[in-house]
């Protein structure tokens, strides 16, 4: 294998794994369109990290799809499409893949774009770095709304609190890190619970949680194994921290 290879998902959704093994722990998901670099392989193994957050884990070697280094850089410089459909079916390559919600599309004005990677799809999606209000985001969440608690999941049909951040945000074109700890960093601080507008989050380092302001006292993050809304603050504890993400454009 070269010295630091780069790859990218061809899969609706591959698990990242804390070591070289099939029984350890997810850590992170990803999705179709998203592509990482190789850090080293061990066995039939590859520990990688992935561009949009760079989090780190395992997959195995069966579901990593190489590209080189050029094709990785114009993915880079490519403002390509978001899934915006809870679930959708794309043909790529001549073959039926599904995708999930927060898929990323090959789907590009750039000129250099390869017509190889090129897709056929009818479903709904948007420019990933195109932001989007609290409205948008609004309507985004309630795709969400009693996904199963999933650790390490990042999809309406599994999905852990930081990743339910993580996700809603990204379609709104905002990249936010996986970890709650991380995310209770991003944006502006907001002084207290008075102060806080609807799109706002609650990053509540004690329970690592991490939620969103619906409306004044209502929340929207994990709950009793599940995506649900919070009708008040006595769920997240007095030491959370404030985070304004969306009006900071």
């Amino acid at each position: 294998m070269d010295q630091y290879p780069k790859g990218i998902c061809r899969l609706a959704v591959v698990p990242m794994r804390a070591n070289a093994s099939h029984e350890a722990i997810m850590l992170s998901q990803l999705l179709f369109g998203e592509h990482y670099q190789v850090l080293r392989q061990e066995g039939e193994w590859l520990e990688i990290e992935g561009h949009f957050d760079h989090s780190k884990g395992w997959i195995h070697q069966d579901q990593h799809s190489a590209i080189s280094q050029e094709y990785f850089k114009q993915i880079n410089l490519s403002d390509y499409k978001v899934c915006t459909d809870l679930s959708a079916t794309i043909f790529f390559q001549k073959k039926k893949v599904h995708i999930v919600l927060g898929s990323i599309l090959p789907i590009s004005t750039n000129e250099l774009f390869k017509l190889e990677e090129q897709i056929a799809y009818n479903g709904s999606s948007k420019s990933l770095s195109q932001r989007r209000d609290f409205d948008f985001l609004k309507e985004e969440i309630k795709k969400y709304d009693n996904a199963p608690y999933l650790p390490g999941g990042k999809t309406p049909f599994g999905i852990d609190s930081a990743g339910f951040v993580q996700q809603v945000f990204k379609l709104c074109g905002f990249k936010l890190p996986r970890k709650a700890v991380e995310q209770k960093s991003v944006g502006k601080k907001v002084d207290g619970i008075d102060s806080l507008l609807p799109g706002d989050i609650a990053v509540d380092e004690l329970q690592d949680r991490v939620y969103i302001l619906l409306e004044k006292n209502v929340w929207m993050g994990i709950n009793e194994g599940a995506v649900r809304r919070l009708s008040n603050h006595e769920n997240i504890d007095a030491s959370a921290v404030f985070r304004r993400v969306l009006r900071e454009a």
